[in-house]
Order: C-alpha cells, then sequence, then structure tokens
C-alpha cells in the first residue's frame, strides 16, 4: 500500500544517502514493508537482515563496529559478494543491537558510500535510554505512524474522492452533498479499524463491509504491544505499563480527560509510573497532549502540569475500549464516538509536528481541544462528533485571546462563517 513517507525516502535517496536512515515507529504500522518496497524499487542488490532472528550477525557487531570489517565479516558468513556501489542493506529490529546502532555512525563518516537503512519496534525507547553515545548527526530519523484517512482513501481506491476534497479544503467551499455524505460514511469507517495496514487489508478483503472486519486482527496488536512490554523492560515496569496503556480508554471517557494516575491504580503516584509514561510514549504506542496556561508561541513554554493521554491508533482504542463497530455506525455511543474522534484529531495532528496541546481555564470550566502553532499564530481548534457546534468554550477564547482565526472540526461540510473555518472530520489530515 502507498504511503506518504515514501517521497521522503527518494529525498532522503538523492540528498542524504550517505547517512543511514532510520525509521522509528510503533509496532505493525508498516515500517518493514516501505524499507523494503523502497530498497526493492530503487536499488540494484538489496539485503535484508532481520537482528532480533540472525543472531550471528547481531555477534559480528558485537565484536566490531568498523564498517569494512562488518561488512567482510557478512560476506563470509553468507557467503555472498556486496557490491556498496549498488547494494543497499536493511538492518530490521536494529533497537536489539546497542552496538549495531553505534556503528552507524562510523558507517555515515566512512570514505566509501555504504547505503544503510534501519527500523526497529522500539527504537523510540532504544534512542531515549542509549547507554552509549548515540549516534547524532549521524543518522537521518523518521518516524511512521498509522495510515491516516488520507493513505485509507488511496488504498481502498478512492483517489477521485481525495482531490475533491482537497480541493474543497483549498477553497473553503462545500462539496455537494452526496459526497460529503459518502466521505463521512468512510471515516466512520476508518475510525471503527484505524490505520495499521494489517486492519485495512482486512477491510479491503471483507468488500468494504464494515460489518465483516474482523476486530481479532487489532486485538492481536494490542497484545503484541502488551508482549513487548513484557519482553523488553523489567518486570515491575512491564506491569506499570500494561496498567497505563489498559487505563486509557476509562481516562479518556471522564469529561475532564485530564490524565489521572489514580484511574491507573487507587494507589499510585507519579514517580513511580513516570519510567513507564515515558517508555509508552517513546514506543509511539501513546501519544502526549500537555496543558497550556497560555496560548503564546512557542507553547512548549506555557505549559503546565497538566496532560492528557491518547492512544496511537483509532482502531487500538476502539477495540481496547471494547465498543462494538454497531454502536458507531449507528450512534448508539456518541459520549465514546466523541472520545474515538478527538483521538482521530490527535493522532493526526501528532504525525504532523511530534506535539500536542490543549487550553483549560484553571477552573476546568472552558477547555479547547487542541491548539496549534501556524506561522507564529496560536489557533484553537475544537472538535466535535457530530454537526452539533454550540460551543461555550471557544466562544470564551476568541473572545478572551481573539485569535487570527478558529478551527472547528466536525460532521459538518467545508465553510468558513464568523472566522471559523469548518473542516469535516474527513480533512483533518489537510489542516
Amino acid at each position: 500500500m502507498k504511503r506518504k513517507l515514501y517521497e521522503n525516502l527518494l529525498k532522503w535517496k538523492k540528498e542524504h544517502i550517505k547517512m543511514p536512515y532510520m525509521l522509528v515507529g510503533a509496532r505493525q504500522t508498516g515500517k518493514t514493508y516501505i524499507l523494503e518496497e523502497f530498497c526493492k524499487n530503487e536499488f540494484k542488490n538489496y539485503i535484508y537482515i532481520n537482528l532480533d532472528r540472525e543472531e550471528r550477525i547481531k555477534e559480528i557487531f558485537e565484536k566490531t563496529i568498523k564498517p569494512e570489517e562488518i561488512i567482510t565479516n557478512i560476506e563470509a558468513l553468507l557467503n555472498i559478494d556486496i557490491n556498496i556501489e549498488n547494494t543497499i542493506i536493511f538492518l530490521d529490529e536494529i533497537q536489539v543491537s546497542e552496538r549495531a546502532i553505534s556503528s552507524l555512525k562510523y558507517f555515515c563518516e566512512s570514505e566509501k558510500e555504504y547505503k544503510i537503512v534501519c527500523a526497529g519496534s522500539l527504537l523510540g525507547v532504544k534512542i531515549n535510554r542509549f547507554k552509549s553515545s548515540f549516534p547524532v548527526g549521524k543518522v537521518w530519523i523518521e518516524y511512521l505512524y498509522p495510515m491516516d484517512f488520507e493513505e485509507f482513501l488511496e488504498a481502498i481506491g478512492e483517489e477521485k474522492l481525495i482531490k475533491i476534497i482537497e480541493e474543497s479544503y483549498k477553497n473553503m467551499m462545500p462539496m455537494v452533498e452526496p459526497l460529503h455524505e459518502k466521505a463521512l460514511k468512510l471515516y466512520y469507517d476508518y475510525i471503527c479499524i484505524g490505520g495499521m495496514p494489517a486492519a485495512i487489508i482486512n477491510y479491503i478483503k471483507n468488500d468494504k463491509n464494515i460489518i465483516k472486519f474482523d476486530d481479532e486482527i487489532n486485538q492481536m496488536i494490542i497484545t503484541s504491544y502488551i508482549a513487548d512490554m513484557a519482553k523488553y523492560t523489567e518486570n515491575i515496569e512491564s506491569i506499570r505499563n500494561s496498567k497505563i496503556y489498559n487505563s486509557i480508554p476509562a481516562q479518556l471517557g471522564k469529561e475532564n480527560k485530564k490524565f489521572k494516575y489514580s484511574l491507573v491504580e487507587k494507589s499510585a503516584r507519579a514517580r513511580e509510573y513516570e519510567s513507564s509514561l515515558d517508555w509508552l510514549i517513546s514506543s509511539n504506542m501513546i501519544l502526549k497532549c500537555d496543558g497550556i496556561k497560555l496560548p503564546k508561541s512557542p507553547l512548549k513554554a506555557y505549559t503546565d502540569n497538566n496532560f492528557k493521554i491518547y492512544l496511537s491508533d483509532i482502531g487500538l482504542l476502539r477495540v481496547l475500549s471494547k465498543i462494538n463497530v454497531n454502536e458507531i455506525i449507528t450512534n448508539r455511543n456518541m459520549l465514546y464516538k466523541g472520545v474515538l474522534t478527538e483521538n482521530y484529531v490527535a493522532e493526526i495532528l501528532y504525525s504532523k509536528s511530534r506535539e500536542l496541546y490543549y487550553w483549560q481555564l484553571d477552573s476546568g470550566k472552558y477547555e479547547v481541544d487542541f491548539l496549534i502553532n501556524v506561522d507564529g499564530d496560536i489557533i484553537p481548534i475544537e472538535v466535535k462528533a457530530s454537526d452539533n457546534t454550540t460551543s461555550k468554550s471557544l466562544n470564551y477564547y476568541v473572545q478572551r485571546y481573539k485569535p487570527k482565526y478558529s478551527i472547528r472540526i466536525s460532521s459538518k461540510n467545508f465553510g468558513f462563517s464568523n472566522n471559523i473555518k469548518s473542516i469535516p472530520l474527513y480533512a483533518t489530515h489537510l489542516i
């Protein structure tokens, strides 16, 4: 399936190929697939090495991190010739070998033009907890997230609809109603299945009938996440990681979505769980949204101690919350449909800037779902799951801070009135 990141890979090949490429992302987001496609399509020769499976090759990195010796040893071990002029090497699951990561610096600095790409399920955690000297400035790092709604549309063959949505967004003009309704219907399918490639493939195989979608796909991904927590952390941290992860539906289901350690465990204290929270954020399994005291640039300078936590994928959140597909498509659970919608917007915004912020008055009476920085202007974003766009909080915020304009994401069609851009839920990726 086509991913937007492919264009970035082509840019790396053209402009930065001497610098090893590292793709970071949660498990099952498609890292291996996109790098394999890139290696096969763009290079004459390609060598794939999974360091989690190839213990013998992992041992080579333990003995030396000199590029020439590494390549010579791999050639001898696999009985192959590696022509570095036209061969790219893909080191998958590189997080299992800190020495392999350290070697990337020397591949970058070598006079020879080695071509190296690498990926790993928990690279974010490995980078944050690197015991040696991480090769800063010697590795081209990018992040892969679940497929967004536009990538979903392309995967199911709706390229014409993509173009019309883009044109309507550009001109802030409503789409014709039948197309608007079609896009909304597909959006509701998307928030049920999420953006994991395996889930989207299952949807396609079932004739794009959301009722036939197999929830077991996303349940298996959640199970693999829990397994990673046990495999790559100490026992007590593993338990705390899974408790935080499993508490997210309850965290988001309450009226005030501010993260509370007491929902993880009654007696939980921040100092006991901070390390686990950082692990989950670094792993890209969860997304952190910081509270803002004052909506000024740079937003990071005005954060307070409050924050929200979202799941990395909307389909995983629905399954983890044990919400049936029928509850979403028939509007029988509007409360949690709102939670899923907010999480969906969080995913999209995070994939663009790797930062999330929201604003709340100290009293908690008023709250704006998200704030973004657009060319130095702080723009408030309000999220609605339906076409009910009444909002005291956004009105209060506008009167108090007078933003250049505001954005309201809802099931309503495109429009721009009262200095508020109305953006349909299915066009969030264009913001």
